[in-house]
């Protein structure tokens, strides 16, 4: 099972998407059968069934081990990652473009660039996958408490000062093996009822 696994395709993401089937994959964390899925979430075998072969068709579920009853064959499923996201590219056109919003102040702007990590990461990995290779990534996450707007703006001023110069000094646009990366960073309120656990002497 994989810890993540990001939906490209429109049809898996809206058979993902479905309640039901949502509720499925969450509860396939761990291998099960679908009777045993039926009595967990108060539905008939028959449409446990129907849901877990629309999934399964998606490549969202997969078997993971079977066994004999009797003269009948119960398969235990599991879902194929423990968490998903639905890539922005399942959208197609409709998807958001920060090209179409430049104010870097804008929460347009930030969501639209994460839109753009979740696709094209996601899509490194599902090809990475596929090779038997790991996409060289790195990622940092911390939360902060300023103690005013202006410790805020001053921060915001400073990280943006400190990566543009740390870029200067490790760019090199003529490098014959080189290769570009994408460095995003964001600086965000926490919503009130999420929990706070990466302050900043945790990095390390």
């Amino acid at each position: 099972m994989r810890a993540v696994d990001v939906i490209s395709d429109p049809g898996a993401a809206a058979v993902a998407l479905d309640p039901v089937r949502a509720r499925l994959l969450a509860e396939l964390r761990t291998p099960a059968s679908a009777a045993a899925l039926a009595d967990r979430v108060g539905l008939s075998r028959q449409k446990v069934n129907y849901h877990l072969r629309r999934l399964e068709d998606h490549g969202l579920v997969e078997v993971a081990d079977t066994r004999r009853w009797g003269g009948l064959t119960e398969r235990l499923l599991v879902a194929s990652a423990a968490g998903y996201l639905v890539s922005p590219g399942a959208l197609g056109d409709a998807a958001a473009d920060h090209t179409r919003t430049r104010d870097r102040l804008s929460a347009a702007y930030l969501v639209a660039l994460a839109g753009r990590v979740v696709r094209e990461v996601g899509g490194m990995a599902a090809r990475a996958r596929r090779a038997d290779t790991a996409v060289p990534v790195f990622a940092l996450d911390a939360d902060v408490r300023f103690a005013s707007p202006a410790d805020r703006a001053a921060f915001a001023e400073e990280l943006a000062a400190t990566v543009t110069r740390l870029a200067a000094r490790y760019h090199d646009q003529d490098a014959p093996d080189g290769r570009w990366q994408r460095v995003l960073l964001s600086v965000h309120p926490v919503p009130a009822d999420v929990p706070v656990g990466h302050p900043p002497e945790e990095l390390w």
